[in-house]
């Protein structure tokens, strides 16, 4: 016989279904909710905003090259402000979205721009997102500010300064700010080096990225020849033979590294300092072992006894240990300078800067003080070895020999340091400088090879002797000393 329920056990039922249908209905609500959110409109997914590229977050300005948060020196945003095609100012536009980051410039170099009141280098901000780098001549316009704005962009002024226009995603700009007080405040922008359009007519364009290329390829040409003879023909194997090898390398390596160096525009940061590097350290050692070549002969002359050539390969280590010793240490200050002590703005690793461009004038500092050291060395090893042979009343072949290398180290000598006095004069901003630079540089390598083999009749014989009469060269470990001992000019 059933038993009734009782109203406890039916009161428990019906709460448990009431908890089961609220709980369906706040999954529910819940659901409708997150789908309603998902479709609505967010504030900063407008499709016409303009994009500007900003080069620190949002709530960070530029200070002292530096992106740093605004509110930490009391410093107010970067609100951009458009200016129109026709010169208008304060464009309003509906929408604006930041694009935070540096620009991706690929293998182009970065290049930084500063705005300021008085400055000559002017950025316009157009509606559109675009960028616009004005050039002024500081002496061509006397109107204040918001007047040159309008006539240089609406394009009244008759004599155009330069100017460039950057895409979106070729530039980045923001507030900038410095601790100077003396610095103004202004706009500072990181472009992308523009593409230049080729000029084969323009004088400027062809000395530099046409006849300058050239030369320098003629002239590792012709170094590579001379170093050939030298290191190929055994009898000029000697002591002075095996420095003008080393010489002619590492002039060779400096044209080459000089080659890179030219083709600015298609070089990175780091491949443009790499470039520098190996054009300073191995004009450097060209120096030293030109330095090398003016002690031997300089101590030779003023020994008692002239020994032959049974010790030249030992000699030669000695001075390769000098050489490349001080080449090795003065490269090492030298790049240290360059990435720690050279200016306040040598090492920005929370800047927006990855490298700089090239090795800064301290580093340029350290490589070039030594070869000033080095000649005058040398004029002091030319008078004192000149003085000597004058005074000179007899003298054997092994002299003769030596007077000979002696008048070779001095023209190499006067050849290289004109060439290095042009390249320091080069970088004074004169293009007549600079032109006369890229024709000295092109006469070295000539002016090596007439002096290293043209002039010296017994290298000319030798290489006729190898080349011509088809007879081998000769093994002997005694050199042209003593196998033309009777015989052959030199």
């Amino acid at each position: 016989m059933l038993q009734p329920s009782s109203p406890t056990t039916s009161s428990s039922s019906s709460s448990r279904k009431l908890m089961a249908l609220l709980l369906v209905q706040l999954l529910a609500t819940l659901a409708v909710g997150s789908v309603a959110t998902s479709t609505a409109p967010q504030k900063n997914s407008n499709p016409y905003a303009v994009r500007i590229n900003k080069c620190c977050e949002k709530f960070e300005v530029m200070y002292d090259g530096k992106c740093t948060v605004a509110d930490t020196i009391n410093a107010t945003l970067w609100v951009p402000e458009f200016t129109g095609r026709n010169g208008e100012q304060n464009v309003q536009v509906e929408s604006v979205k930041y694009i935070i980051g540096a620009p991706d410039c690929g293998s182009m170099q970065k290049w930084p721009i500063f705005h300021y009141e008085k400055s000559e280098d002017k950025l316009i901000l157009f509606p559109d997102g675009k960028v616009r780098h004005l050039i002024l001549d500081p002496h061509a316009r006397d109107e204040p500010e918001d007047e040159w704005n309008h006539l240089y962009v609406a394009g009244i002024h008759t004599e155009a300064p330069f100017q460039y226009d950057y895409e979106q995603g070729q530039y980045c700009l923001d507030k900038a700010l410095s601790s100077n007080e003396k610095q103004p405040e202004g706009i500072f922008a990181t472009v992308c080096s523009p593409e230049k359009a080729i000029r084969w007519t323009d004088t400027d364009f062809l000395l530099r990225k046409i006849i300058n290329p050239i030369c320098h390829g003629m002239a590792i040409a012709i170094l590579l020849v001379v170093a050939i003879i030298y290191f190929v023909l055994p009898t000029l194997r000697d002591l002075v033979g095996n420095i003008v090898t080393s010489i002619t390398v590492c002039l060779i390596i400096s044209q080459a590294a000089d080659l890179v160096r030219i083709f600015t525009e298609f070089s990175s940061h780091v491949s443009f300092v790499v470039a520098d590097s190996f054009f300073y350290i191995s004009l450097l050692a060209a120096f030293f072992w030109l330095n090398s070549m003016g002690y031997y002969i300089w101590k030779t002359f003023r020994a008692r006894n002239v020994f032959l050539r049974v010790t030249d390969g030992r000699k030669y280590c000695w001075y390769s240990g000098y050489a490349w010793g001080a080449t090795a240490t003065m490269a090492s200050v030298a790049i240290f300078s360059h990435f720690f002590l050279d200016g306040p703005n040598a090492k920005k690793s929370s800047s927006i800067f990855e490298d700089q461009d090239n090795i800064g004038w301290l580093g340029i500092a350290v490589f070039f003080t030594p070869i000033a050291f080095i000649i005058l060395v040398n004029i002091f090893f030319y008078v004192t070895t000149m003085k000597f042979i004058n005074r000179m009343n007899t003298y054997g072949r092994i002299h003769h020999k030596l007077k000979g290398n002696f008048v070779m180290f001095s023209l190499i000598f006067l050849v290289m340091s004109i060439s290095w006095l042009f390249l320091i004069l080069s970088w004074l901003h004169y293009d007549a400088l600079l032109y006369t630079h890229i024709v000295v540089n092109a006469l070295q390598a000539p002016f090596i090879l007439y002096i290293c083999v043209l002039r010296q009749k017994h290298v000319t014989f030798l290489l006729k002797k190898s080349c011509c009469y088809n007879e081998p060269p000769q093994t002997s470990d005694w050199g042209d000393e003593m196998t033309y001992m009777n015989g052959g000019d030199y």
